[in-house]
């Protein structure tokens, strides 16, 4: 049960309490259990229908658990409803009760005992409604029937129009039921905590605060009720306190502000020292002096500013931003997570060192920003307009009403220093290029910028506003976009998506000098890397861990050595769903420096060297345990391959098996070592001196060894799985099979001869192999790429029974595809050149069948035969194509001795 919003801290109370003390307090109970499902349409008539396709389900809860994950193209998005009854406690008779939803997604309608309680457009902040009316009372706990229905389907009113993430189903978030006296704190301020917290002076000497808010007297009577303000520091003890009296006539609200002044010597929040303060609000009568509604706050006393020139200065101090953005799904749950999963992510995120996270592309769990300001992780939050917009007013009004809510209901966090709006928006823009509409379009969308900085400078004039936008510098320029916001934010993957990785520094000193006033911040940069994906000589957009390596090696020097920007969030701290995207992992976004599953990639590693103050040491590729590599040479029986140390420490030193390697210095973070690795288990352990202490880390690594003869006694042939038109290392997680890049044949050895590697004809991005998602197989990497025009496959094993499994998958297609919003496609659809193949193989000169596009390969289809041969006369195995059509290819090859 999250505590995010002010109230929940104090009175989360089961609703048994007497009328005596529910009537000094408000309550807050989660209804999370034993909801009813029913996935599609609903008629009225069904509703009550028991047997009517209804599932028992928990919140939080999402219907695209699988549909996400699945190879069918798309995801179910479409009206889902929910039911609960609802059993209330007749002590709550005369308080006015309601309905909270943290989050459902994205359209919802709230119906109690058959009648609407209200209607929420927005998939992504909270909503409550009044239900008081709606409800059957009786002296035991009467029976309320619950009703919800969901609708995720896509419409042009409503953002996100597109994205490049999956847009979850279903009520993903807790839902409470509250209860308050008729004389409370605001409950109809867009589910806001109805009380707003502002400190208008802040230093090392005094601050003060500013508490602003409504009352609301639903009551028969006028009255005069007495307000408090009180401050408590962590210890609970009292620092300030402030009283007003409140006159309220029946049936009216009534506005209030208190200043509290001269706070002495306020204990500073930052990163480093997240100390929060209480703030408690309460309402009491006047002549009686009862309390009759109370609020609590965490709050933190800083001061923060953006300067063009030398970037970001908190509490008076330059403080470099350093972090990540982030996601909100989880492997196997969707978006539907409970609070503590919520909370380790922003857990992890500080391990890594960080200060600073964008949270990304849309308001997030409200225990994200709880966490944050309780770990001292500075935030920017945005509503989800990304990559276009709609021109009407419809789709206006709603993102005006998401940027209200937004700001309202998180604006008593002191972690959040950015309220963000728009990303990427001239990413897919409408209309011809170079039309009369376009231009048109751009104005509009310049026009909708304007309004929702306008609203949220008056919402919130102490927060600074931004637009992230991609890479396209002229055309923001030109469309005015950047003039409008208070900080400019840049989504930059150069030396990824385009250009090399020298032009991120370029675009930065390009942006100060043409936009000198305006504060920078890199909002997003970040690669694809598989855990499963490594190469000794690593290409852009290989998708493995080492090129992903020098990318952020690149990028976060470029950052660190520029004092003007103000700081940047990688992309992204998880990888996450997205289910448009194919490529080496389906639909996900593998940019992130934790796996879905949250276990660290190298990258992550590498910010804790840099971001860390503590001494700190690592091996890189701590996912990597199982490798292969040939030896030598047929007597020197080892492998050198290099080992990557994080740290932050001068020197690393190492040991494999026990004995010493030698030292290797660390520059800027990172230390290489090569490793002699032997046949089997291999004990790697790194050493670093700090002060009088010794830091160590330590792996097990698992090697399989390859004579470049293989019929070397010394050591023995087992297996060997190659794949083909490749250059990486691919290690299948599910079996530990350590897949070898392709190498051309030489005598006693194994290889191909003749062909080349498959390349997409059109594509500036991959080097080699295709990014379709290949269905029916989870061996996505092997089967993406192949050799072409492959005369053969040879092996020369020592005599013996062999199985050799052969893997094939036709790359081209005639399959039109659909370019994601950010383009990840482009060049492919010039690579459809498809055309009808044929070809005979054989082993050993055994048929091993006639395959094509006419019977086994179907386009993008897995298609694998294992065959048993027997290896006689120390002739080994050899694999012949002959075509028939077309050319032969090969995507795999494993054998096997039996």
């Amino acid at each position: 049960m999250s505590n995010s919003i002010c109230y929940r801290v104090l009175c989360i109370a089961c609703l048994f309490f007497s009328a005596t003390l529910q009537a000094q307090q408000r309550s807050m109970l989660s209804i999370n259990s034993n909801w009813q499902f029913h996935k599609g349409e609903l008629s009225a008539a069904r509703a009550g229908d028991p047997a009517a396709g209804w599932e028992t389900v928990s919140l939080p809860h999402t219907w695209n658990i699988a549909d996400a994950a699945d190879d069918e193209p798309g995801y179910y998005r479409g009206p889902g409803s929910y039911r609960k009854t609802l059993y209330i406690d007749p002590a709550l008779k005369g308080k006015e009760i309601y309905l909270h939803f943290e989050g459902a997604n994205q359209v919802t309608d709230v119906f109690v005992n058959g009648h609407k309680a209200g209607t929420h457009t927005g998939g992504y902040t909270a909503f409550s409604f009044p239900i008081t009316s709606l409800l059957q009372w009786a002296d035991s706990a009467a029976p309320n029937e619950l009703l919800v229905k969901v609708n995720n389907a896509h419409s042009e009113d409503i953002p996100p129009l597109s994205a490049d993430f999956t847009f979850y189903g279903g009520i993903y978030r807790d839902v409470y039921l509250e209860a308050v006296n008729r004389v409370h704190f605001d409950m109809d301020n867009n589910a806001s905590p109805g009380v707003f917290i502002a400190t208008p002076f802040v230093s090392n000497a005094y601050a003060t605060m500013e508490i602003k808010g409504v009352v609301s007297n639903h009551s028969a009577a006028a009255g005069d009720w007495q307000l408090e303000t009180t401050l408590l520091d962590a210890d609970d003890e009292v620092i300030a306190q402030q009283q007003s009296t409140l006159s309220i006539v029946a049936g009216s609200n009534a506005s209030f502000i208190q200043s509290v002044k001269n706070i002495r010597h306020p204990r500073l929040w930052s990163p480093g020292d997240p100390y929060l303060y209480r703030v408690i609000t309460t309402i009491s009568d006047k002549q009686t002096g009862r309390v009759i509604d109370r609020l609590s706050h965490a709050w933190g006393f800083r001061w923060f500013q953006f300067d063009a020139n030398r970037g970001f200065y908190l509490n008076g101090q330059p403080l470099k931003l350093m972090g990540t953005n982030r996601h909100q799904d989880y492997k196997g749950l969707g978006n539907a997570l409970p609070d503590a999963l919520h909370v380790n992510d922003v857990r992890l995120l500080k391990e890594m060192g960080a200060n600073f996270i964008r949270i990304s592309h849309y308001p997030q769990d409200p225990a994200v920003l709880e966490a944050c300001d309780r770990m001292g992780i500075l935030a920017s939050v945005e509503i989800p307009v990304v990559n276009r917009i709609t021109e009407n007013k419809v789709f206006a009004a709603n993102c005006l009403n998401m940027q209200r809510e937004m700001i309202r209901q998180n604006f008593n966090h002191p972690a959040v220093i950015i309220w963000t709006f728009m990303n990427e928006i001239l990413l897919v823009p409408r209309y011809a290029a170079g039309s009369a509409e376009r231009d048109t379009y751009y104005r509009q969308v310049a026009a909708l910028a304007r309004q929702l900085d306008s609203l949220t400078r008056q919402e919130d004039n102490a927060r600074y506003t931004m637009i992230p936008n991609h890479g396209s510098f002229d055309l923001y320029t030109k469309a005015g976009i950047t003039a409008i916001p208070m900080l400019v934010g840049w989504n930059l993957y150069q030396g990824w998506y385009n250009d090399s990785l020298p032009d991120f520094a370029r675009f930065l000193d390009r942006h100060h000098r043409e936009l000198p006033d305006k504060p920078l911040l890199v909002s997003e940069y970040g690669v694809d890397a598989l855990p499963s994906l490594h190469s000794f000589n690593p290409e852009r957009f290989d998708k493995t861990q080492e090129y992903a390596n020098r990318y952020h090696e690149v990028y976060e020097k470029a950052i660190r050595d520029r004092p003007f920007v103000a700081g940047a969030a990688i992309w992204n701290l998880v990888d996450f769903n997205s289910e448009g995207r194919e490529e080496a992992s389906p639909h996900i976004n593998s940019k992130g420096l934790l796996s879905t599953g949250r276990k660290p990639k190298d990258g992550y590693f590498f910010y804790q060297s840099k971001l860390l103050r503590q001494p700190y040491i690592k091996i890189g590729s701590s996912a990597w345990t199982r490798r292969a590599g040939i030896a030598a040479s047929d007597n020197g029986l080892y492998c050198r391959q290099p080992v990557t140390i994080y740290t932050n420490l001068p020197a690393v030193m190492a040991r494999l098996n026990g004995k010493k390697l030698g030292a290797a210095r660390a520059i800027d973070g990172i230390a290489t070592i090569n490793v002699p690795f032997r046949n089997g288990d291999n004990i790697l352990e790194v050493m670093a001196l700090s002060g009088r202490d010794t830091l160590t880390d330590m792996t097990s690594i698992h090697f399989q060894l390859i004579p470049p003869t293989l019929t070397n006694q010394q050591l023995p042939f087992s297996d060997l799985h190659i794949s083909l038109g490749d250059k990486r290392f691919y290690v299948n997680e599910l079996t530990g099979e350590v897949w070898l890049p392709e190498q051309p044949y030489s005598p006693g050895g194994w290889g191909y001869i003749g062909g080349k590697p498959f390349v997409m004809k059109g594509s500036t991005r991959i080097p080699y192999g295709t990014g379709k998602n290949i269905l029916g197989t989870g061996l996505d990497p092997v089967y993406q790429t192949q050799r072409v025009g492959i005369d053969s496959f040879r092996l020369d094993v020592p005599d013996g029974r062999y199985e050799v499994t052969l893997h094939f998958c036709e790359l081209l297609s005639k399959k039109e595809r659909a370019a994601l919003a950010n383009n990840l496609d482009a060049g492919a659809a010039a690579n459809n050149h498809f055309s009808d193949r044929s070809f005979d193989v054989s082993v050993n000169d055994i048929p091993a069948g006639r395959l094509g596009t006419t019977n086994y390969l179907a386009p993008e289809q897995s298609y694998s035969s294992k065959i048993l041969v027997d290896a006689a006369g120390h002739t080994g195995i050899i694999v012949a194509f002959h075509a028939l059509k077309g050319e032969a290819i090969l995507n795999g090859i494993e054998v096997k001795k039996l």
